[in-house]
């Protein structure tokens, strides 16, 4: 049985608004990830997707609740909890005058990889995203694509367990985004956990492995693929997540497709 290396029970943030009071922006949720899987955390913008990440990644504190990663609390051992995951998003900004190699060996140093491994950590994660030619480059005289490449490296630059991906792909070309994709599919298969946060529905198809819908800072449903089908009676995933929501905005517990047939016939029966 594979690893629960994060564990969320009952987590909530809460922020004050001037003009709205207090905005619930996380409703108390729980998921769990384990060793070797990549969780999908699908949701359209402003669903509260990030500021759950923020939380796990201890940059927000929560307003209740809690969020272990390998076994350290968010709020009890944050230190730890960074050592123990790297945050990957589109809009993460590097350093303009590192260079490459640089950024790669400030990442590792500043998460506590060991000391005398760090050199060779650096080498290989530039020889592993294809940036040898550029590695002596200072950031902002790289392309787009050479950028993503060296913040990805400085995300993994200290090996951790846990990889947090908060909407990846935006702003990429298909061929980036493709290429993005499939690292995520190597890492897995090291045993990675990997938390992927995402509004496109062709992305969480293809790469998780369980899939929360999250709605207005609620986790509707967490399910596999063939779960989220199962039960909705839905093929496309972009029916199944539009089934949850306005279930979820009515109130109503969801039925399956087959269930709601069922319950409409009986009552056009009754009718009679």
């Amino acid at each position: 049985m594979s690893e629960v290396r994060v564990r969320v029970t009952g987590l909530a943030k809460s922020f004050f608004d001037e003009g709205r009071g207090e905005v619930l922006a996380v409703r108390g949720i729980h998921f769990d990830c384990q060793e070797g899987e990549i969780f999908g955390l699908l949701g359209a913008n402003g669903a509260g997707k990030t500021t759950t990440l923020r939380m796990l990644s201890t940059i927000l504190e929560p307003s209740a609740g809690h969020a272990v990663l390998m076994g350290h609390d968010v709020r009890e051992a944050p230190e730890l909890v960074r050592r123990s995951l790297g945050f990957y998003s589109a809009s993460t900004a590097l350093y303009p005058r590192l260079t490459a190699r640089e950024t790669i060996e400030f990442f590792a140093r500043i998460n506590r990889y060991p000391r005398d491994q760090v050199a060779n950590r650096v080498e290989t994660l530039i020889e592993r995203f294809g940036i040898t030619e550029f590695a002596d480059a200072r950031v902002d005289k790289l392309s787009s694509g050479m950028k993503q490449k060296v913040s990805l490296a400085r995300t993994m630059a200290h090996d951790p367990p846990i990889l947090i991906f908060d909407e990846p792909t935006v702003g990429l070309d298909v061929l980036n985004a493709l290429e993005l994709q499939k690292m995520i599919q190597e890492l897995r298969a090291e045993g990675k956990t990997i938390i992927f946060s995402t509004h496109i529905m062709s992305e969480a198809e293809r790469l998780c492995d369980r899939i929360a819908i999250i709605h207005r800072g609620e986790i509707l449903t967490c399910d596999t693929l063939d779960g989220l089908r199962e039960s909705t009676g839905c093929h496309y995933l972009e029916d199944i997540f539009v089934r949850y929501v306005r279930a979820g905005e009515d109130g109503e517990p969801m039925v399956a497709a087959d269930d709601q047939a069922d319950a409409t016939e009986d009552r056009s029966m009754k009718d009679q």
